[in-house]
């Protein structure tokens, strides 16, 4: 076999979903790691449960979308839209296995010798307990409740994605006949799912709102028996597709197909394992599911309550410390932010320092009497999001603003459309993105007039501009007035607003047209240089890899001899660690208290090293389908404090697992090794640097003085 088919040969990669679903056993793992404080335990189980619930609306949908038409095209490793399902199934359901059998044998029993009795079943309720129940249910749960019976004059009733319902077989009372109905009633998601019960001494006790329900259901059918009643929950396909050529007002056809989630095609059931086989089959029937699609449950439905009981009060103890990211050592003076940037260019590194920098760089702007215009890319954003409020107020204050707000932020749509009706109604110029693209890239620019004349200052990012998500993923960022960056972030804004594409770039790389162009031949340089014995060497942190042709690069690298350092947090369709073809790959996802989220890009160059960071993952959708932007680092301090973070992760040996060559991951042997967990060094190293900012800047002649009786006493 040639060179060249060998590193495009579909066994040599892994199938996109199959190396997300190794990603969320990566997740489980954490849960499952008696290290790792309880309640930490708790909110990994809860993650890993929403990841699977998106994983499913979209990846899963899209997949069955594919059977549906007949789409045969195998993936990236050779596997078609049916076999893929397959083993999906197949993985899906050990992985929930794994997750339930966690939570029952693990969490549950760990929990009650913390002093928390979770009541698993309402028939375990003490006379008191339910009593207290009872009450409760009358008081609070009743008056919400709907009940709703299925007959000849009341056809199956509409299940909303993602609800959970109780479902029951009900028999008349005295009724001639022994003929069962069908009946259910929808939890209702405005009552909180985790009700704590008083208890008497130290101890406390919680039990979920469906348990309530369903020990109460008798009273919401009252001229019927309840033969069996158990909880459900379905999802369904939330993967919706638009032609944007036709649509008239993208806004408002987003809009509607965004009301069309609730009633797509169910993809997966979820039902209490011991459900009578009578109402199990009219769910099939009515809801149209296949077996491989129905998941039975030895637990609570949806784990993603466990967030919740995380945010319980009382239990610090059993939590790992609340951070607060440190201030930004470059800007603890008293000058301002455009001042500030001017002495040159500042990095941040969020979650560790605070995102408050940047929101303060729009606020200020907003005020400044010299700024003139404001343009900014919106991706995501917070529900109470004060960089928006700053955009509105400086269009109040009559500066020309311009933003683009992605509308097709998958699952932040709704809320986008919102915060764009807003700004327009500011004054704002509001653009929806572009035809047929996602607008991914993370800019700033804002144009103020000074004594010399005009001067642009420019903030870029490898994360959204969502100051509540940034204090729980890692993302990196500088604020520049470099001059030629500044001409590159106007002729970003002209070609998002006006179709001018420029004739050529002074530093920023975009995609779709110039990315990817670009990362091949700084991968081939490697190749080169090492086929030449040069120094070869290539680091590059990420969410995602999975684009064929970047792979079948590093895949040609690894065999001319470049050594390949890779920080995959996620999917990963490389093979790593394989003899003739990656040997010189490693790869590393690290799982920590922090969701990993910067891209960072380093290559050797022979000894002259070139260093990036990025909105874009190595995948086909941020290479060819969205608006990225990938920009170098070269000021010699921060090229020093990117590349130290990526030293550090490739060290880690506490939250890293190894990618090895059979597509298993495993954690880094301890034994006789001392320990590195990144995000905690990280934690003190931001620490440390606002102490010593802090220690230079008390006065030098500042002494302790020691009063002379003490100095007697001594």
């Amino acid at each position: 076999m040639a060179a060249a088919d060998i590193y495009t040969n579909p066994k040599n990669y892994v199938n996109r979903e199959l190396s997300w679903l190794e990603f969320n056993y990566r997740v489980l793992s954490e849960a499952r790691d008696k290290n790792i404080p309880l309640f930490e335990r708790l909110k990994f189980l809860s993650i890993t449960a929403s990841n699977l619930d998106e994983f499913f609306m979209v990846r899963v949908a899209s997949l069955k979308d594919m059977v549906h038409a007949g789409y045969e095209k195998p993936d990236i490793a050779g596997m078609k839209p049916k076999q893929q399902l397959e083993k999906i199934a197949e993985k899906t359901h050990e992985l929930v296995n794994l997750q339930y059998s966690t939570y029952s044998r693990s969490l549950v029993p760990a929990l009650k010798q913390q002093g928390l009795r979770v009541i698993v079943n309402h028939e375990d309720l003490t006379e008191k307990e339910g009593a207290y129940v009872d009450r409760y249910f009358h008081e609070n749960v009743y008056p919400v409740l709907t009940p709703m019976a299925v007959d000849s004059s009341r056809p199956f009733p509409l299940v909303r994605n993602k609800t959970l319902n109780i479902a029951a077989l009900v028999k008349k009372k005295d009724g001639e006949d022994d003929t069962l109905d069908f009946a259910m009633v929808q939890v209702p998601g405005v009552i909180p799912r985790v009700v704590e019960i008083p208890e008497e001494g130290e101890g406390r006790a919680v039990i979920l709102l469906e348990e309530i329900i369903e020990r109460n259901i008798s009273s919401l059918f009252l001229n019927y028996d309840i033969v069996t009643a158990h909880p459900f929950r379905i999802m369904r396909n939330a993967d919706f597709s638009i032609d944007e050529e036709e649509a008239e007002d993208l806004l408002v056809e987003i809009q509607k197909q965004l009301k069309k989630r609730q009633w797509g095609e169910v993809i997966r059931l979820e039902i209490d394992e011991k459900v009578d086989k009578r109402l199990l089959k009219i769910l099939k029937r009515e809801l149209r599911m296949e077996n491989d699609d129905i998941f039975f449950i030895n637990g609570p439905l949806d784990l993603t309550f466990l967030m919740k009981m995380y945010g319980m009060e009382g239990f610090d103890a059993l939590k790992t410390p609340k951070y607060t990211p440190q201030r930004v050592p470059a800007l603890m003076n008293d000058d301002d932010i455009f001042t500030n940037i001017r002495k040159g260019d500042i990095f941040l590194h969020h979650p560790y320092e605070s995102f408050d920098p940047v929101v303060e760089f729009v606020k200020t702007a907003s005020k400044d009497p010299d700024v003139l215009a404001i343009k900014q890319t919106l991706y995501r954003v917070s529900g109470n999001s004060p960089i928006i409020a700053a955009l509105a107020a400086a269009a109040d204050n009559g500066k020309q603003v311009s933003v683009l707000v992605e509308l097709k932020a998958r699952f932040d749509e709704e809320n986008n459309i919102n915060w764009a009706k807003t700004l327009e109604k500011a004054g704002c110029h509001v653009i929806y993105g572009l035809v047929g693209l996602k607008t991914h890239s993370k800019i700033t620019l804002v144009v103020r007039r000074e004594e010399d004349g005009i001067r642009r200052y420019v903030h870029l990012g490898t994360g959204n501009y969502n100051d509540s998500t940034a204090k729980q993923y890692t993302d990196c960022g500088i604020m520049t007035c470099n001059p030629l960056i500044g001409e590159d972030a106007t002729a970003v804004f002209n070609m998002l607003s006006g179709y001018s594409e420029p004739l050529g770039w002074n530093k920023l790389v975009l995609a779709p047209l110039w990315l990817r162009g670009r990362l091949l031949k700084l991968i081939r340089r490697e190749t080169e240089n090492a086929a030449k014995g040069e120094k070869a060497h290539i680091m590059a942190k990420m969410n995602s890899l999975c684009d064929k042709e970047v792979i079948a690069a590093l895949y040609e690298a690894s065999c001319a001899g470049v050594k390949i350092e890779l920080i995959v947090r996620g999917i990963c369709c490389l093979k790593a660690g394989v003899p003739g073809l990656s040997e010189n790959i490693h790869v590393r996802s690290i799982v920590g208290n922090f969701l990993e989220h910067s891209r960072i890009f380093y290559f050797e160059n022979g000894g002259r090293p070139q260093l990036f960071m990025a909105s874009a993952d190595w995948m086909p959708r941020n290479l060819d389908k969205r608006v990225e932007i990938m920009f170098p680092v070269e000021d010699p301090e921060i090229r020093s404090q990117v590349l130290h973070i990526l030293e550090v992760q490739l060290a880690d040996n506490v939250k890293a697992h190894v990618l090895q060559p059979d597509g298993s991951y495993e954690k880094v042997d301890l034994r006789g090794k001392q320990k590195i967990c990144s995000q905690d060094q990280f934690c003190e190293e931001a620490a440390a640097a606002v102490r010593r900012k802090l220690e230079e800047q008390e006065p030098r002649d500042r002494r302790v003085f020691i009063p002379a009786e003490s100095q007697e006493d001594r």
